[in-house]
């Protein structure tokens, strides 16, 4: 397990530049910031996005996408967090869904379902967590029973976000008893949301925001053509899958709108008090480190490696970070937050309080994490 050091070339911060000045353009003056992966849902402005060529980046052009670098997505991404941009639509079918489909997925189902994502026009959820498994996926208990032509699926699955507003997901379930092996006899399927057996419900956070859903499967039927490549292969391809969903600037930029309005606010006569300064120092300088892991753990995508348990590390500390920036930023309000005053730093702040517990439970908790990284230090 290895981070090399590296900085973006000179192309790569042209880019950072171009999608800079796209956001100042396009983001009205009144935008509220969201808080990294719960940004809006805004269809219209992730198709202004796939226009300009930033979404399904890493993709070949033949399926629609425009074969650029796992890096190049990086500082897209870490733009559109820093701003916090609404790109929930398109969000996950382009972090994660995309290069599945690319590397597990049969010839049919990338030209259906790649060139829409690209376009920003098909969006996708995860369905892996279910009531009483968390983390640990090996457990699921959702089915997929084979009839003719298909697969009848039962199960429930729990924080799945954006379901409510999301085409598809993709399910991990089990398709022939562990017999022993737990990792064994699990499948992928691809299942849509908007079929009449699908149940979705709200899991609302404690501010009244609706992101997580619970998705209950009673009886659905998913044709043999939704199989997301081989049957029975699900384990090895799920942990494959999470390099993706793990080691990107979206678990650790969460809470960087509060930090950037409390710098604006705290220094808006153009200079910081000591105490201000302190806390701006410490938080930046855990950024900038977290954020070379991250960057790192993209080249190696690059370089054709899945750094499954690089990604592990990545999001563990990445996401304990962010619990840790809603904490320093909390005593550095030193007063009662009320997020009526109409301070925007306030209202963030607020807002990230009350879901920030969900940031170390998403993606893998924090034990589970540190499990794999333990493993991949012992091998």
């Amino acid at each position: 397990m290895q981070f090399a050091p590296t900085a973006p070339t000179r192309a790569e911060e042209e880019l950072r530049a171009e999608v800079r000045d796209f956001l100042a353009a396009e983001l009205p003056a009144d935008h509220r910031p969201g808080l990294g992966m719960s940004a809006g849902h805004d269809p219209q402005f992730s198709r202004k996005l796939a226009a300009r060529g930033w979404v399904g980046m890493a993709i070949p052009p033949e399926y629609g996408g425009h074969g650029r670098s796992a890096v190049d997505r990086f500082v897209v991404i870490e733009e559109l967090l820093a701003a916090g941009a609404p790109f929930g639509a398109h969000f996950v079918a382009d972090r994660q869904t995309g290069p599945t489909l690319l590397r597990f997925g049969t010839e049919e189902q990338r030209q259906r379902f790649l060139p829409a994502i690209c376009a920003g026009e098909c969006w996708f959820s995860l369905g892996m967590s279910e009531p009483g498994s968390g983390s640990d996926l090996a457990s699921v208990r959702t089915t997929a029973t084979k009839v003719d032509g298909g697969w009848v699926v039962n199960g429930t699955k729990v924080w799945t976000s954006g379901a409510h507003l999301n085409h598809y997901f993709v399910v991990l379930l089990r398709t022939s008893p562990a017999d022993g092996d737990r990792h064994a006899g699990l499948s992928q399927l691809i299942v849509d949301l908007r079929a009449p057996e699908v149940k979705i419900s709200p899991i609302p956070f404690l501010d009244g925001t609706h992101h997580f859903n619970e998705v209950l499967l009673d009886g659905v039927f998913v044709p043999d053509d939704m199989v997301l490549g081989d049957v029975g292969a699900g384990w090895r391809q799920v942990t494959s899958e999470l390099a993706y969903e793990r080691s990107g600037p979206d678990r650790f930029m969460s809470p960087f709108t509060p930090f950037r309005e409390f710098l604006r606010e705290r220094g808006a006569d153009g200079e910081l008090g000591p105490a201000d300064a302190e806390v701006a120092g410490r938080l930046t300088a855990r950024y900038w480190t977290i954020r070379q892991l991250s960057l790192s753990v993209a080249r190696s995508i690059d370089r054709g490696e899945a750094p499954a348990i690089e990604s592990a590390l990545v999001k563990d500390i990445g996401t304990t970070f962010e619990q840790e920036v809603i904490e320093v930023l909390r005593a550095a309000a030193g007063t009662e937050i009320d997020p009526q005053r109409g301070s925007l730093f306030e209202g963030l702040l607020a807002q990230a309080i009350l879901t920030g517990p969900s940031f170390t439970i998403r993606g893998g908790t924090t034990e589970v994490l540190r499990s794999i990284a333990a493993k991949g230090l012992r091998s």
